[in-house]
């Protein structure tokens, strides 16, 4: 029985080490935790870039249209331009032609004319020429000094799309950039929880190798224990030395783990740590050896729990005073 609660001692605090060193780093869980956030910022993060894109997209096209407006705006000037001209030119050549005859006024055309006729019909053409190239001169007047607004206004809006395209493309390469970088630290929190889950799965297979001689260890002492009689088994006389302490002690009987991580069997006692510190050898009288290497939330104090292959032994033991010795 020495033996058994030796090698469960030493299983305890190997486990107990294995899992510190498992635990120095991030936990599972908080990696997890980490990537979830991660993963909630990058979606936000590529809404930004969609609509980062969609104001870019929607300034480009703007740019476009402005582009095609103030060339159809120079090709209406320069038609204008050239209608103002030909108009000054067709007024210039009309008044050499009547200087030529001599006819440049309503008088001197009455006087020349061969008839009446004659001379309404050169009146109205003189009246006819200059005043259609009087109103072509102010339409195209007017429309020079409108297209020429124009051209300013736009070219006005075309200096601020060129302001907004820069600022959109200036806040989509931030948000891709911080896009980037979320995605790089998403890929080194699944690096690491696999690395975690690893590590988990290495020590979950040290434990089951524990448990799984822990139970070898049991089985072996356990004829041992049922040969003894219905009561508790008579321990041998305590080892010289250690420390005497008066507790009172309690019987169970649960399957599972303790809080080192050690499979419950014979000889795992529930201490109080501040009292008796976890991994301390004890010697009860009653009951045998043991090993201080559980806790519970009514272990108080100078209390212990006992351990029990069945219900019927725990309840056998019930509670009583002992005094154990603390090796």
């Amino acid at each position: 029985m020495r033996r058994v609660s030796t090698i469960a001692a030493v299983l305890a605090v190997a486990l107990v080490s294995g899992l510190e060193a498992t635990a120095a780093g991030p936990t599972l869980n908080s990696l997890e935790s980490q990537r979830r956030a991660a993963v909630l910022d990058l979606y936000a993060l590529d809404s930004r870039v969609a609509a980062a894109e969609d104001r870019l997209s929607a300034l480009q096209q703007q740019a476009a249209v402005l582009r095609a407006q103030q060339l159809l705006i120079r090709q209406q000037l320069s038609a204008a331009h050239a209608t103002l001209l030909t108009s000054r030119s067709r007024l210039a050549e009309t008044l050499r032609d009547l200087y030529k005859r001599g006819n440049v006024s309503a008088f001197a055309v009455v006087l020349g004319a061969k008839s009446l006729d004659d001379a309404v019909s050169q009146l109205d053409t003189l009246n006819t020429v200059a005043t259609q190239n009087e109103q072509v001169a102010r339409v195209t007047t007017r429309a020079q000094a409108r297209l020429g607004l124009l051209r300013v206004t736009l070219s006005a809006h075309r200096t601020q799309i060129a302001g907004a395209l820069a600022a959109a493309r200036q806040t989509l390469g931030t948000v891709i950039a911080a896009r980037t970088a979320r995605v790089a630290f998403i890929s080194r929190l699944q690096v690491q929880e696999q690395v975690k889950r690893a590590q988990i799965a290495a020590w979950e297979a040290r434990v089951a190798r524990a448990q799984q001689k822990a139970a070898q260890l049991t089985a072996a002492a356990a004829p041992a224990v049922t040969a003894a009689p219905a009561q508790a088994p008579v321990p041998a006389a305590p080892p010289p030395g250690g420390r005497a302490l008066v507790v009172t002690s309690t019987g169970y009987s649960l399957p599972g783990h303790t809080a080192t991580g050690l499979p419950v069997g014979w000889g795992v006692v529930a201490v109080d740590p501040s009292v008796i510190p976890l991994g301390t050898k004890l010697t009860i009288p009653g009951y045998g050896e043991g090993v201080a290497a559980d806790v519970g939330s009514g272990v108080r104090g100078k209390d212990i729990d006992l351990w029990f292959p069945t219900l019927a032994r725990a309840r056998g033991w019930g509670r009583r005073t002992v005094t154990i010795t603390l090796h």
